[in-house]
């Protein structure tokens, strides 16, 4: 197993999307953001079902960065409970692997 980690957020607007994106990459917390525009969520939230039309975030980073990832997401985020779900990497393209890793030092 790597310590490479994906990392699932969703987001109300392109215009939000794009803030997280662009600072979690400046700031050298993810490798690469892709922008997975219109995506459709059901989900219970305060005791009704809601629908939403979100994008999502793929985020591509490794542990030690993710505390910091994560704080800054929930500081750029408009939601009050945002998702953000970290699933770790298995096995992955050494080479992808090697970049993300010079991306990030």
């Amino acid at each position: 197993m790597t310590k490479a980690l994906v990392v699932y957020v969703t987001t109300s607007s392109r215009k939000e999307a794009d803030k997280i994106a662009q600072a979690l990459v400046d700031e050298k917390l993810a490798a690469c953001v892709t922008i997975v525009p219109e995506v459709f969520s059901r989900y219970r939230w305060k005791e009704h079902v809601e629908n939403s039309e979100e994008l999502l975030l793929i985020v591509k980073t490794f542990s030690r960065q993710y505390k910091k990832l994560e704080q800054r997401i929930q500081a750029l985020h408009s939601y009050s409970v945002p998702e953000i779900l970290a699933v770790p990497v298995v096995s992955g393209n050494a080479s992808y692997l090697a970049w993300m890793k010079n991306s990030l030092k």
